[in-house]
C-alpha cells in the first residue's frame, strides 16, 4: 500500500475521529500540523451540523474543509462551497407523516441552525451534542418557506433501523434515506450524500480517488468510501461498511484514524 501520493484525507466524526468521549485526540491535532506541512488537505465529513463539527475541531476549523449534514453543506474558511436544499413544499408535506411515527423526534436542519418542535428535555439535552445551533419552534411546518432545509434528521431512542425505517421506506424513490447511526435516520435529496460531496471537492481541488483516503463507520459513509482508493472502515463499523471499504483499521477509541495517518506521514517523509 503506497501512501506517498495521498493528497486528501477525509474522516467521519462520530464513531470514527471522535473517541467514546466524543472528543478529538491531542495526537490528531499534532498530526494535522504535519499533514499541512506536506500539503495534505483534511476534510471532516459528518451527519452533524457545521457548527457542531467546527466546535469539535475548533483549533483548525478555518484550515480544513467541513462537510456537514451528510453532504448537504460544504464549507471552507466559513465560506459555503455547496448547499443542497429541499423544495420547501416537499418538507411541509412530509412533516405530518413523520409526526405519526411513534416515539420519534424530528429535526429540520438548516444551513445555520436546526429546528425542533418537541419540548422533551431529555431529547433536547442529548440532541444539543450534535446540533449546538438550534431553535425550538411551535410548528415545524412554518419553517421551510423561510429557512432553506438541507436535511431532515429523525431520532428514535432504541433503533432507527427497526422503528423509523419501515415507516419512511415508501419515500426512498423521492428522497435519500440514510440510517446514519443506531438511533438516527436522515432524509436528504436523492443526490445529497457524503460521496457526492467528496467528488465535488476532488473536482474542485484537482485530486483523484487514487490520491484520496477516507475513514468511516456507518451507512451514511458508504458513498464516500467508494469515492476513494484508500477507504478504511473502523473496527467498530457496521458490517456493510466493512464490506465496502478496502481496508480496516482499529476502532475509534484506539486511535484507528491516527494510526493510519501516521503511516501516511511516514510515507511522505521517506
Amino acid at each position: 500500500m503506497d501512501l506517498s501520493n495521498v493528497k486528501m484525507i477525509v474522516s467521519d466524526m462520530d464513531g470514527t475521529l471522535l473517541n467514546s468521549e466524543e472528543e478529538v485526540s491531542p495526537l490528531f491535532f499534532d498530526q494535522f500540523e504535519k499533514l499541512k506541512a506536506h500539503k495534505i488537505h483534511f476534510v471532516a465529513a459528518s451527519g452533524r451540523q457545521y457548527n457542531s463539527i467546527a466546535q469539535k475541531l475548533y483549533p483548525i476549523k478555518d484550515q480544513i474543509t467541513i462537510v456537514g449534514e451528510n453532504g448537504g453543506v460544504i464549507k471552507k474558511e466559513n465560506k459555503t462551497l455547496l448547499l443542497q436544499t429541499f423544495k420547501p413544499q416537499k418538507v411541509v408535506e412530509l412533516i405530518p407523516v413523520l409526526r405519526k411515527i411513534k416515539n420519534t423526534f424530528i429535526i429540520l436542519c438548516g444551513e445555520h441552525k436546526a429546528f425542533i418542535e418537541t419540548k422533551n428535555q431529555r431529547f433536547i439535552d442529548m440532541f444539543q451534542e450534535y446540533y449546538s445551533a438550534h431553535e425550538l419552534v411551535q410548528d415545524l411546518t412554518t419553517i421551510p418557506n423561510h429557512n432553506p432545509i438541507i436535511k431532515i434528521a429523525l431520532y428514535h431512542s432504541e433503533s432507527s433501523e427497526k422503528f423509523i425505517y419501515p415507516s419512511v421506506k415508501q419515500f426512498e424513490d423521492v428522497f435519500l434515506l440514510k440510517i446514519s447511526g443506531k438511533n438516527w435516520l436522515d432524509i436528504s435529496n436523492l443526490n445529497s450524500n457524503k460521496g457526492t460531496a467528496i467528488k465535488f471537492l476532488q473536482e474542485k481541488m484537482n485530486i483523484t480517488p487514487e490520491q484520496t483516503m477516507v475513514f468511516g463507520d456507518y451507512l451514511n459513509d458508504l458513498e464516500m468510501l467508494e469515492a476513494a482508493t484508500f477507504s478504511f472502515a473502523m473496527k467498530n463499523a457496521h458490517e456493510k461498511v466493512k464490506k465496502t471499504a478496502r481496508f480496516i483499521t482499529e476502532n475509534n477509541s484506539n486511535l484507528g484514524v491516527e494510526k493510519i495517518i501516521e503511516q501516511v506521514l511516514k510515507a511522505h517523509t521517506n
